[in-house]
């Protein structure tokens, strides 16, 4: 069962459903998982989404802040949710196709802006997510998945701008990257992107600050899909969809698509 499937971290499902219905009727991805919904589930716009052909929903959200979303026009079954680091936010939210394939859609804490957890809780609870998520995929060891979302770590040096100017900015540190890294192996996770584009810059996230994001071109590759190493080989056709940046009143993050033959 062949499928594409997009991530994108919407940051406000309400106030930019224009740019979901847009997306989902241009680009036609079978599913789309949704991070920073800043919604209670109540009230996202599912029926906008229906109209579009996309009839299966798992979320889970929370009001103004958080929130994450799988839509889908395959069938899907609601595969549960974990509340890695214990603070009680909508960041995880799973499903698993009529192939048996589960996807996990995970939206990792930012982390704040100082990257020394003695100082900085955020930073703190953004290693313990990135622990948990590491010790779940121990003891679990997932099979025939595919892990997406704003996992908030840009991890290569060319998935920055200026490797050497990030180094003690967080999303970029290399404590982060270590932490990222062993929620990785320790599920044997496949990074599909860079699988399907290994060499280059590639970026998913420029920030609002920027007058002219596109030319200052100060972007971060915050956003990922990895694959068990069992259906990693399935994977193909990468891409990130950069002009989705410069759309009207747009997400500071852009989609990033793959598709699997399975």
């Amino acid at each position: 069962m062949p499928f594409t499937l997009a991530t994108w971290n919407i940051n406000s499902v309400r106030l930019r459903e224009g740019l979901v219905t847009r997306l989902l009727a241009e680009e036609l991805p079978d599913v789309l998982c949704l991070q920073e919904c800043k919604s209670p589930v109540e009230k996202i716009p599912l029926d906008r989404f229906r109209a579009l052909g996309y009839n299966w929903i798992v979320a889970r959200g929370q009001k103004g802040y958080n929130g994450v979303a799988i839509l889908s026009r395959l069938p899907i079954v609601d595969a549960g949710d974990r509340d890695f680091a214990s603070m009680g936010h909508a960041r995880h939210v799973s499903a698993t196709l009529e192939n048996g394939v589960t996807i996990h859609n995970c939206y990792v804490p930012a982390g704040g802006d100082v990257p020394d957890r003695e100082v900085n809780i955020k930073f703190g609870q953004k290693l313990d997510y990135l622990t948990e998520m590491r010790d779940w995929a121990h003891g679990e060891k997932p099979r025939k998945s595919i892990l997406v979302g704003d996992l908030n770590i840009a991890p290569r040096e060319d998935d920055v701008w200026s490797h050497k100017q990030l180094l003690k900015i967080v999303s970029h540190t290399p404590i982060e990257v270590e932490h990222l890294a062993m929620a990785q192996d320790a599920g044997a996770w496949v990074d599909i992107t860079r699988q399907d584009i290994p060499e280059g810059r590639l970026y998913s996230w420029w920030s609002y600050r920027a007058a002219d994001w596109n030319t200052a071109d100060k972007g971060r590759r915050l956003d990922h899909i990895w694959a068990t190493a069992d259906i990693a080989n399935a994977g193909h056709s990468s891409r990130v969809l950069r002009d989705v940046r410069g759309w009207e009143q747009p997400s500071d993050h852009v989609p990033v698509f793959a598709s699997f033959d399975l």
